[in-house]
C-alpha cells in the first residue's frame, strides 16, 4: 500500500484491484505492530473502520459513486470535534467530552468516504513543541524513538512517520504542523488563514490557528488540502468567493524562471544548528539547477516576531480557556463549598502546567495598564510584518528557509526550560502571523540520519505555487529515511 500514491490508490481501489478492507486491514496491522512503541493515538476506532470499508466495497461492486478518498484511513489531531467520538484536546479538562457534531473538515472528508481510523496525541490544547505536554502519554519520534516527534501535532506527525497511516490532520498555531513534519522527515502544509474552516477546532488562538494535512509525499499533501479548502457559513473568517483548486494539477509543470528569496536573517541566526544550515545552502544549489532564480534578501522584521506571537497567543488563549469553567461540561472537582471555589479548583487540577502559564501570560498581557504596553505593540508589529511578507512578495513566488534551527531533540531534555522551547519556533511563528501559507518538507539529513525540514513560505492564496517548487525539489532529492519503529 506504501508505494502507492493517494490517488493511484484510490483509483486501483475504484477499479476493484485492492478492496478498501485490505487497505485498511494493512494500515490497523500496522499501527498493532508500532503503537506501543510511538504512542501516537489517544483513541482508535478499528471497529468503525473495518465497517465503513466493508460498506465502500459493497458500493464498488454494486457500481455505485465513492468519494474522492473511499477507503483511505485518516488519523485526526486530538483537538477537532469528532461527534459521537471522544475529543479530550490531551487535557484532563476535556477526558471525558463527547461532541454532540463535526467539524467541518470531519464532514468534508466523510463526504468523500474517507474512513477515520483514530484521534491523535497532541501538546495539551495545542500548546507546545514537542508533544510532552499531554496529561495521558508521550508520542515518540518515528524515526528515533528516542527523540520527540515536535508539536503540538506530534502525534499525527508520527502516526504518519511511522507509516501506520497515509494521512493525517493537524492543525498549526505557530509551527504546529512544519516543525512535527519537519522532525518526522514528511510534508506539512499550513495553509493561508481562512482556506481551510476552523468550525469544530478547539480554539488556542483563533487569529493564529489554520488545519492543515500531513503526508509522506508532496502530491499526497496537495490532494488532501484539495478536498478540506472551501468556504463555511459555520466560520466568518473563511475566505469568501474563492476558486475551488485542484493543487495537484500541473505540479508537475517545473519552476523554471521561478523567483525565490532567501532573507539573510534566517541564515545567519545565531542558534542555528550548522548542519540545518548546510542543507538548506545544497537545496538552494538544487533549486537554481531546476531552473529557479534563487537570491538572497533582508527581512529585518522576522526577528523580532517571537516576543509578539506569544503575546498575541497566549492572549488569545487565556480568552479562549476562559469557557472551560467546568460548570456545563469538562472536569469538575470533587470537593468545593461554592462556585467560585468550583471554577477556581477544576481549572488548577485539569490544566497542565503549560497551559496554565500561558493562560497567565496572556491574562497579564490583557490586563489594565498592560495593554498598551504589550498587546496593542504586539498588533502593530503584526501588522508591520505583513507589510513586509506583502513587499517581498512583490518581488517573489516563495521564499525558503529552515523550518526549525536545531534538530529533532531527545524526549526530556528542554522541558525545564520553557525558553529555550519557545525559541525552537523562531522561524515559524511569523507565517501564522503574517497569515501566509507555508510548508514543511524533508530537505536533507544530518550526520546521525535524523531529518531536516526545509520551508516553502508563499503569499496568500498561492498554494499551488508552494507545491510545485517542492514538488520539484522532492522527485530531485529522492530521500529515504530509516524508521526506527
Amino acid at each position: 500500500m506504501k508505494k502507492y500514491s493517494i490517488k493511484d490508490l484510490v483509483n486501483k481501489i475504484q477499479n476493484k484491484e485492492i478492496s478498501c478492507e485490505e487497505v485498511i486491514d494493512f494500515y490497523i496491522k500496522e499501527i498493532e505492530k508500532k503503537e506501543d512503541k510511538i504512542d501516537a493515538f489517544l483513541s482508535l476506532d478499528k471497529e468503525n473502520a473495518i465497517k465503513k470499508a466493508k460498506y465502500l466495497d459493497e458500493k464498488i461492486v454494486k457500481g455505485e459513486k465513492v468519494g474522492l478518498l473511499a477507503g483511505i484511513p485518516i488519523a485526526i489531531k486530538d483537538n477537532m470535534c469528532t461527534r459521537g467520538v471522544k475529543t479530550t484536546c490531551a487535557s484532563k479538562m476535556l477526558e471525558d467530552f463527547i461532541p454532540p457534531y463535526d467539524a467541518t473538515v470531519i464532514k468534508k472528508l466523510e463526504l468523500e468516504d474517507a474512513i477515520l481510523i483514530g484521534k491523535t496525541n497532541l501538546d495539551e490544547f495545542a500548546m507546545g513543541s514537542s508533544t510532552e505536554n499531554s496529561a495521558f502519554k508521550i508520542t515518540k519520534n518515528p524515526i528515533d524513538n528516542s527523540r520527540v516527534p515536535g508539536g503540538s501535532s506530534g502525534g499525527s506527525a508520527a502516526a504518519v512517520g511511522g507509516e501506520m497511516v497515509p494521512l493525517a490532520l493537524g492543525s498549526d498555531t505557530g509551527g504546529s504542523i512544519r516543525q512535527p513534519a519537519s522532525f518526522c522527515g514528511i510534508v506539512g502544509m499550513k495553509p493561508t488563514y481562512g482556506l481551510v474552516s476552523r468550525f469544530g477546532l478547539i480554539a488556542f488562538g483563533s487569529s493564529l490557528d489554520q488545519i492543515g494535512p500531513f503526508s509522506m509525499t508532496v502530491e499526497d499533501n496537495a490532494y488532501l488540502l484539495s478536498i478540506i479548502v472551501g468556504e463555511d457559513d459555520n466560520d466568518g473568517t473563511t475566505a469568501k468567493n474563492l476558486e475551488k483548486k485542484d493543487y495537484t494539477k500541473d505540479i508537475d509543470s517545473g519552476i523554471k524562471g521561478m523567483k525565490i528569496g532567501i532573507p539573510k536573517e534566517f541564515i545567519e541566526e545565531e542558534g542555528l544548528d550548522p548542519e540545518i544550515k548546510e542543507v538548506v545552502i545544497k537545496d538552494i544549489e538544487i533549486l537554481r539547477e531546476l531552473g529557479a532564480d534563487v537570491e538572497e534578501f533582508s527581512l529585518p522584521s522576522t526577528k523580532d516576531g517571537l516576543a509578539p506571537y506569544y503575546i498575541i497567543s497566549s492572549a488569545e488563549a487565556s480568552s479562549n480557556l476562559a469557557r472551560f469553567d467546568s460548570i456545563r461540561y469538562g472536569y469538575r472537582t470533587k470537593d468545593y463549598e461554592n462556585v467560585s471555589e468550583l471554577v477556581e479548583k477544576s481549572r488548577s487540577e485539569a490544566f497542565g502546567r503549560e497551559v496554565k502559564r500561558r493562560i497567565m501570560l496572556g491574562t497579564y498581557a490583557l490586563s489594565s495598564g498592560y495593554y498598551d504596553a504589550y498587546y496593542n505593540k504586539a498588533q502593530k508589529f503584526r501588522s508591520k510584518l505583513k507589510a513586509d511578507f506583502k513587499e517581498a512578495f512583490k518581488k517573489y513566488d516563495i521564499i525558503i528557509g529552515p523550518v526549525s534551527p536545531i534538530l529533532p531533540f531527545k524526549i526530556g531534555e528542554r522541558c525545564e526550560d520553557p525558553t529555550a522551547m519557545y525559541l525552537a519556533d523562531i522561524y515559524t511563528i511569523n507565517i501564522n502571523l503574517a497569515t501566509v501559507p507555508a510548508l514543511s518538507m524533508p530537505g536533507g539529513k544530518s550526520s546521525e540520519g535524523l531529518p531536516i525540514g526545509l520551508q516553502l513560505i508563499g503569499d496568500v492564496f498561492t498554494e499551488e505555487k508552494i507545491y510545485k517548487v517542492a514538488y520539484a525539489l522532492e522527485k530531485k532529492l529522492n530521500l529515504e529515511f530509516e524508521r526506527g519503529v
